[in-house]
């Protein structure tokens, strides 16, 4: 499967719609995120059950604000809705291979019930 573009209308649909969404927040001017891009593609023709998406952050500043983008090449990685990587930094092959298999690995209901505990704490602070 091919890298998709997101925006702001399509970022919410794509991560609750998909099991496993990464994205890759880059900028046409920035060379690590160039030098990732390649990387990336290539990872999503091997991993047909992931969507690989891109965010091109100056088309899209009100997103990658909204993301807390402050570096960039970032990538963050959803599975089942929940943010479950984020990292900035370009990664290589191997590496990016790592945190795919991780995150394919994951055992979601522990996820999910740390998520519901730390929102259960949250709301009880308030």
């Amino acid at each position: 499967m091919a890298t998709v573009d997101i925006t702001t209308d399509t970022f919410a649909p794509t991560v609750e719609n998909n099991d496993i969404v990464f994205v890759d927040f880059w900028a046409s001017w920035c060379q690590p995120c160039r030098n990732f891009a390649p990387t990336y593609s290539a990872a999503s023709e091997k991993h047909d059950d992931v969507v690989f998406a891109k965010v091109d952050t100056e088309a899209e500043q009100q997103l990658a604000a909204e993301a807390n983008i402050t570096s960039i090449p970032t990538l963050m990685a959803f599975r089942e809705k929940v943010l479950v990587f984020a990292q900035p930094g370009a990664l290589n092959g191997s590496q990016l291979d790592e945190v795919i298999t991780a995150v394919k690995g994951l055992d979601m209901s522990e996820v999910h019930a740390a998520v519901a505990k730390q929102q259960a704490e949250g709301k009880a602070a308030e």
